[in-house]
Protein backbone atom coordinates (compact mmCIF):
# COMPACT_ATOMS: atom_id res chain seq x y z
CA UNK A 1 0.00 0.00 0.00
CA UNK A 2 3.09 2.33 0.60
CA UNK A 3 4.49 1.78 -2.54
CA UNK A 4 1.01 2.41 -4.28
CA UNK A 5 0.01 5.72 -2.20
CA UNK A 6 4.06 7.12 -3.21
CA UNK A 7 3.96 6.13 -6.89
CA UNK A 8 0.44 8.14 -6.88
CA UNK A 9 1.79 10.92 -5.39
CA UNK A 10 4.36 10.86 -7.93
CA UNK A 11 1.91 10.74 -10.69
CA UNK A 12 0.65 13.87 -9.43
CA UNK A 13 4.06 15.50 -8.70
CA UNK A 14 5.32 14.65 -11.99
CA UNK A 15 2.10 15.49 -14.05
CA UNK A 16 2.22 19.00 -12.05
CA UNK A 17 5.39 20.22 -12.98
CA UNK A 18 5.63 18.26 -16.36
CA UNK A 19 8.49 16.45 -15.71
CA UNK A 20 9.74 15.54 -19.14
CA UNK A 21 7.78 18.86 -20.20
CA UNK A 22 8.10 17.69 -23.65
CA UNK A 23 11.60 17.37 -24.43
CA UNK A 24 12.97 19.95 -22.38
CA UNK A 25 16.38 19.45 -21.31
CA UNK A 26 19.99 20.70 -20.00
CA UNK A 27 20.77 22.95 -16.68
CA UNK A 28 21.10 25.39 -18.80
CA UNK A 29 16.96 25.92 -20.05
CA UNK A 30 16.57 24.95 -16.31
CA UNK A 31 18.05 27.91 -14.99
CA UNK A 32 16.89 30.25 -17.68
CA UNK A 33 12.82 29.81 -16.26
CA UNK A 34 12.66 26.35 -18.59
CA UNK A 35 12.94 28.23 -21.99
CA UNK A 36 14.48 26.63 -24.45
CA UNK A 37 13.21 26.58 -27.86
CA UNK A 38 16.17 29.36 -28.53
CA UNK A 39 19.24 28.03 -27.32
CA UNK A 40 22.31 27.30 -29.50
CA UNK A 41 23.59 24.44 -28.35
CA UNK A 42 23.59 20.55 -28.81
CA UNK A 43 20.77 20.38 -25.94
CA UNK A 44 18.79 21.06 -29.27
CA UNK A 45 18.67 17.91 -29.93
CA UNK A 46 15.51 17.38 -27.25
CA UNK A 47 14.73 21.27 -26.85
CA UNK A 48 14.45 22.01 -30.52
CA UNK A 49 15.77 20.33 -33.18
CA UNK A 50 15.90 22.85 -35.66
CA UNK A 51 18.57 24.43 -34.32
CA UNK A 52 20.41 21.63 -35.06
CA UNK A 53 21.10 22.83 -38.35
CA UNK A 54 23.16 25.71 -36.70
CA UNK A 55 25.65 23.58 -35.28
CA UNK A 56 29.10 22.71 -37.23
CA UNK A 57 30.94 20.66 -34.78
CA UNK A 58 30.07 17.31 -33.12
CA UNK A 59 29.20 17.52 -29.26
CA UNK A 60 27.78 15.87 -26.41
CA UNK A 61 26.18 16.17 -22.95
CA UNK A 62 24.66 14.31 -19.45
CA UNK A 63 22.51 16.01 -17.42
CA UNK A 64 21.04 15.14 -13.81
CA UNK A 65 17.94 16.90 -11.91
CA UNK A 66 16.89 15.83 -8.91
CA UNK A 67 13.40 17.41 -8.48
CA UNK A 68 11.97 18.99 -5.28
CA UNK A 69 15.46 16.76 -3.45
CA UNK A 70 13.58 13.58 -4.32
CA UNK A 71 16.13 11.05 -5.96
CA UNK A 72 11.99 9.15 -6.92
CA UNK A 73 11.54 12.48 -8.85
CA UNK A 74 15.18 12.50 -10.80
CA UNK A 75 15.74 12.50 -14.25
CA UNK A 76 18.66 11.37 -16.15
CA UNK A 77 19.25 12.41 -19.93
CA UNK A 78 22.07 12.13 -21.80
CA UNK A 79 22.72 13.54 -25.97
CA UNK A 80 24.71 13.22 -28.59
CA UNK A 81 24.82 15.53 -31.56
CA UNK A 82 27.13 15.60 -35.17
CA UNK A 83 26.59 17.93 -38.04
CA UNK A 84 26.72 16.16 -41.89
CA UNK A 85 27.16 17.85 -44.89
CA UNK A 86 23.05 18.97 -45.02
CA UNK A 87 22.07 19.72 -41.36
CA UNK A 88 22.93 17.48 -38.35
CA UNK A 89 21.39 14.59 -36.33
CA UNK A 90 20.96 14.34 -32.61
CA UNK A 91 20.30 11.40 -30.25
CA UNK A 92 18.53 11.86 -26.73
CA UNK A 93 18.42 9.04 -24.18
CA UNK A 94 16.11 9.98 -21.10
CA UNK A 95 14.95 8.48 -17.98
CA UNK A 96 12.63 9.69 -15.40
CA UNK A 97 11.48 7.99 -11.95
CA UNK A 98 12.26 4.85 -10.10
CA UNK A 99 11.52 1.44 -9.68
CA UNK A 100 8.24 1.94 -9.19
CA UNK A 101 7.37 4.34 -11.72
CA UNK A 102 9.90 4.96 -14.67
CA UNK A 103 9.60 6.82 -18.12
CA UNK A 104 12.01 5.74 -20.74
CA UNK A 105 12.56 7.91 -24.02
CA UNK A 106 14.65 7.62 -27.03
CA UNK A 107 14.68 10.39 -29.73
CA UNK A 108 16.33 10.58 -32.80
CA UNK A 109 16.38 14.24 -34.27
CA UNK A 110 17.77 16.05 -37.74
CA UNK A 111 17.98 19.58 -38.54
CA UNK A 112 18.70 21.40 -41.65
CA UNK A 113 18.99 25.19 -42.96
CA UNK A 114 16.31 26.19 -45.21
CA UNK A 115 17.79 29.62 -46.09
CA UNK A 116 19.43 32.56 -44.82
CA UNK A 117 18.83 32.85 -41.07
CA UNK A 118 15.87 29.69 -41.05
CA UNK A 119 16.37 26.35 -40.04
CA UNK A 120 13.45 23.54 -39.43
CA UNK A 121 13.63 19.64 -37.89
CA UNK A 122 12.35 17.01 -36.76
CA UNK A 123 12.22 14.36 -33.54
CA UNK A 124 10.86 11.17 -33.71
CA UNK A 125 10.58 9.61 -29.81
CA UNK A 126 10.38 5.98 -28.74
CA UNK A 127 8.58 6.26 -25.22
CA UNK A 128 7.91 3.86 -22.46
CA UNK A 129 6.12 3.80 -19.54
CA UNK A 130 6.27 1.66 -16.36
CA UNK A 131 4.25 1.17 -13.35
CA UNK A 132 4.92 -1.95 -10.84
CA UNK A 133 2.17 -3.20 -8.51
CA UNK A 134 0.54 -5.12 -11.22
CA UNK A 135 0.01 -2.29 -13.50
CA UNK A 136 1.87 -3.09 -16.43
CA UNK A 137 4.23 -0.96 -18.94
CA UNK A 138 2.90 0.97 -22.39
CA UNK A 139 5.16 1.64 -24.90
CA UNK A 140 4.43 4.51 -27.83
CA UNK A 141 5.79 6.64 -30.54
CA UNK A 142 5.62 10.53 -30.91
CA UNK A 143 6.79 13.15 -33.18
CA UNK A 144 8.09 16.66 -32.75
CA UNK A 145 8.29 19.48 -35.69
CA UNK A 146 10.31 22.63 -35.18
CA UNK A 147 11.53 25.90 -36.81
CA UNK A 148 14.15 29.07 -36.12
CA UNK A 149 14.64 32.05 -37.62
CA UNK A 150 17.33 34.51 -37.16
CA UNK A 151 15.04 37.71 -37.94
CA UNK A 152 18.68 40.56 -37.48
CA UNK A 153 21.30 40.43 -35.14
CA UNK A 154 19.19 41.07 -32.15
CA UNK A 155 16.22 39.41 -32.64
CA UNK A 156 15.21 35.41 -33.19
CA UNK A 157 12.20 33.44 -33.19
CA UNK A 158 11.33 30.09 -32.61
CA UNK A 159 8.37 27.01 -32.64
CA UNK A 160 7.96 23.62 -31.86
CA UNK A 161 5.14 20.95 -31.70
CA UNK A 162 5.55 18.46 -29.69
CA UNK A 163 3.41 14.95 -29.97
CA UNK A 164 1.10 16.35 -32.85
CA UNK A 165 -0.30 12.50 -33.32
CA UNK A 166 -1.30 12.54 -29.65
CA UNK A 167 0.41 9.31 -28.53
CA UNK A 168 -1.51 7.02 -25.98
CA UNK A 169 -0.18 6.69 -22.42
CA UNK A 170 -2.95 3.69 -21.06
CA UNK A 171 -6.07 2.66 -22.52
CA UNK A 172 -8.18 3.72 -19.26
CA UNK A 173 -9.90 7.21 -19.90
CA UNK A 174 -8.15 7.37 -23.11
CA UNK A 175 -4.92 9.11 -21.45
CA UNK A 176 -2.38 10.47 -23.21
CA UNK A 177 1.05 11.52 -23.41
CA UNK A 178 1.20 15.79 -23.35
CA UNK A 179 1.08 17.64 -26.57
CA UNK A 180 2.44 21.17 -26.35
CA UNK A 181 3.02 24.00 -28.64
CA UNK A 182 5.41 26.61 -27.89
CA UNK A 183 6.76 30.06 -28.99
CA UNK A 184 9.74 31.85 -28.42
CA UNK A 185 11.16 35.18 -28.65
CA UNK A 186 14.56 36.21 -28.22
CA UNK A 187 16.66 39.14 -27.38
CA UNK A 188 20.57 39.93 -27.87
CA UNK A 189 21.24 43.39 -26.19
CA UNK A 190 24.61 42.88 -26.73
CA UNK A 191 27.46 40.73 -26.69
CA UNK A 192 27.43 39.53 -23.03
CA UNK A 193 23.59 39.77 -22.62
CA UNK A 194 20.34 38.56 -23.96
CA UNK A 195 17.00 37.63 -23.20
CA UNK A 196 14.49 34.56 -24.47
CA UNK A 197 10.67 34.08 -23.89
CA UNK A 198 8.55 31.51 -24.42
CA UNK A 199 4.70 30.41 -24.70
CA UNK A 200 4.44 26.48 -23.42
CA UNK A 201 1.01 25.39 -24.22
CA UNK A 202 -0.68 22.17 -23.54
CA UNK A 203 -3.32 20.67 -25.10
CA UNK A 204 -5.16 19.73 -21.88
CA UNK A 205 -3.68 22.83 -19.57
CA UNK A 206 -3.34 26.42 -19.25
CA UNK A 207 -0.64 28.26 -21.06
CA UNK A 208 2.72 29.02 -19.16
CA UNK A 209 4.83 31.66 -19.72
CA UNK A 210 8.25 31.54 -19.11
CA UNK A 211 11.49 33.99 -19.59
CA UNK A 212 15.47 34.14 -18.88
CA UNK A 213 18.55 36.13 -18.78
CA UNK A 214 21.79 35.32 -19.37
CA UNK A 215 24.72 37.71 -18.45
CA UNK A 216 28.84 36.61 -20.05
CA UNK A 217 30.48 38.07 -16.84
CA UNK A 218 33.81 37.02 -18.18
CA UNK A 219 34.89 34.73 -21.02
CA UNK A 220 34.76 31.72 -19.30
CA UNK A 221 31.87 32.24 -16.72
CA UNK A 222 27.44 33.17 -17.12
CA UNK A 223 25.38 34.31 -14.78
CA UNK A 224 21.42 33.09 -15.61
CA UNK A 225 17.88 33.80 -13.83
CA UNK A 226 14.57 33.23 -15.03
CA UNK A 227 10.58 32.71 -14.11
CA UNK A 228 8.01 30.81 -15.32
CA UNK A 229 4.39 31.55 -14.30
CA UNK A 230 2.53 27.70 -14.85
CA UNK A 231 3.67 26.27 -12.01
CA UNK A 232 5.32 29.58 -10.73
CA UNK A 233 9.03 28.75 -10.05
CA UNK A 234 11.82 30.98 -9.67
CA UNK A 235 15.36 29.40 -11.52
CA UNK A 236 18.92 30.54 -11.30
CA UNK A 237 22.15 29.09 -12.36
CA UNK A 238 25.53 29.28 -13.98
CA UNK A 239 27.79 28.22 -16.54
CA UNK A 240 31.66 27.66 -16.43
CA UNK A 241 33.98 26.63 -19.68
CA UNK A 242 36.98 24.77 -19.50
CA UNK A 243 38.62 24.34 -22.73
CA UNK A 244 36.04 21.93 -24.26
CA UNK A 245 33.70 21.13 -21.78
CA UNK A 246 30.75 23.26 -19.66
CA UNK A 247 29.49 22.94 -16.84
CA UNK A 248 26.27 24.56 -16.17
CA UNK A 249 24.57 24.17 -12.84
CA UNK A 250 20.74 25.31 -11.62
CA UNK A 251 18.14 25.37 -9.80
CA UNK A 252 13.93 26.01 -9.64
CA UNK A 253 12.26 27.17 -6.38
CA UNK A 254 9.04 26.16 -6.13
CA UNK A 255 7.73 28.25 -2.93
CA UNK A 256 5.48 25.16 -1.62
CA UNK A 257 8.08 22.02 -2.46
CA UNK A 258 11.01 23.40 -2.67
CA UNK A 259 14.20 23.29 -4.66
CA UNK A 260 14.84 21.13 -7.87
CA UNK A 261 18.55 21.18 -8.43
CA UNK A 262 20.04 20.43 -11.77
CA UNK A 263 23.29 19.62 -13.22
CA UNK A 264 24.77 19.57 -17.03
CA UNK A 265 28.55 18.45 -18.61
CA UNK A 266 28.91 19.22 -22.25
CA UNK A 267 31.87 18.51 -24.60
CA UNK A 268 32.45 20.00 -27.93
CA UNK A 269 36.12 19.64 -29.45
CA UNK A 270 37.39 22.61 -30.91
CA UNK A 271 36.85 23.04 -34.39
CA UNK A 272 39.38 22.06 -36.71
CA UNK A 273 41.99 24.31 -38.65
CA UNK A 274 41.59 24.62 -42.19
Amino acid sequence: MRLICLTIFLLFCHALIAGNDGNTNGARRSALGGSSILLKDHWAVDNNPALLGNLNQWGAGISYENQFNLNELSYRSAVIAHPIKQGAFGLSINQFGFSAYQEDRIGLSYGQKLGEGLSMGIQLNYLSTSINEGYGSNNAISGNVGVFAQINDEISLAAIVINPNRAKLAEFQDERYPSLIKLGVGYTFSEKVSLVSEIAKDVDADADVRFGIEYQAIEILYFRAGYSTNPALSSFGFGLLFNQFQLDIASSFDSNLGFSPQISLSYRPRAKKE
